[in-house]
């Protein structure tokens, strides 16, 4: 460096700026351990592990079938390794019944991890189907101490059937559980992350389903009215489990 490009380090202007943002940089740090504010999070196991969860709590929907993805490129995308996929069948519903089978799709994530990246919006999008709509809707959970009132997402599909050339017309429910309290979609999901400032832990988990059935012509999809009583009906059994044997007790954890 030349003796002038020296000179220009050592102007009084650039001399004042330099030192400003040093004593910014340290008054930050200052504050944040003051504060006690946590930017790096630890991860927080289950209580058990999602594929353990306990088939009979789920009567009468009755696992048919529990998938475990062998893909390793697709299991690095979905960006976990603690996940639940099974086929549910409802054994009370007629064989003819467009609610009798259930996809079920659960997803864990904790420590620091990407900011909600997969949701079905885009996911189902992706497989090519064509999105038709959608949006919040809210349903009464019967529970033990009264109703809970649960909002998610109801997104409706579109899709030919290249076999049978019949147009098909399916939705999928989704919603969060974050750092203790449900969220009904990512943007609500990304605020609760981003505002866990004084907790040293930090986790989110995706709750997706799909109704559907089967005739002689191949598989069948409820309306939005069978899909919300139905989806009452299995949340009523999946809900309790969850939070009493599978998702992180979060009060208990930030007060040990």
């Amino acid at each position: 460096m030349t003796a002038t490009g020296i000179k220009s380090f050592l102007k009084p202007a650039f001399v004042v700026c330099v030192a400003v943002l040093l004593s910014a940089a340290i008054a930050k740090e200052a504050v944040i351990r003051v504060l006690g504010v946590q930017m790096v999070k630890e991860s927080i196991a289950l209580q058990h592990p999602l594929e353990e969860m306990d088939e009979g709590v789920l009567a009468p929907f009755v696992p048919k079938n529990k998938t475990r993805i062998q893909n390793r490129d697709v299991l690095e995308s979905l960006g976990t390794e603690e996940y639940l996929q099974w086929v549910l069948e409802d054994s009370e519903a007629d064989p003819s019944s467009p609610t009798r089978y259930c996809s079920l799709f659960i997803t864990y994530y904790t420590g620091n991890p990407d900011m909600v990246p997969h949701v079905p919006d885009e996911c189902y999008v992706g497989g090519g189907n064509e999105r038709e709509g959608g949006g919040t809707v809210t349903i009464n959970i019967p529970r033990n101490d009264g109703d809970q009132k649960l909002d998610f997402q109801f997104v409706a599909f579109k899709n030919i059937d290249r076999q049978t050339m019949r147009e098909e017309n399916f939705s999928v429910q989704y919603f969060f559980h974050a750092n203790g309290d449900y969220c009904s979609n990512r943007t609500d999901t990304r605020l609760k992350l981003g505002s866990n400032w004084f907790s040293k832990y930090s986790y989110f988990c995706k709750v997706e389903w799909k109704f559907y059935g089967a005739d002689s012509f191949g598989l069948i999809y409820p309306d939005k009215k069978q899909t919300l009583d139905t989806s009452g009906k299995l949340l009523e059994r999946l809900l309790p489990e969850l939070e009493k044997s599978h998702w992180p007790d979060w009060e208990k954890i930030n007060n040990e």
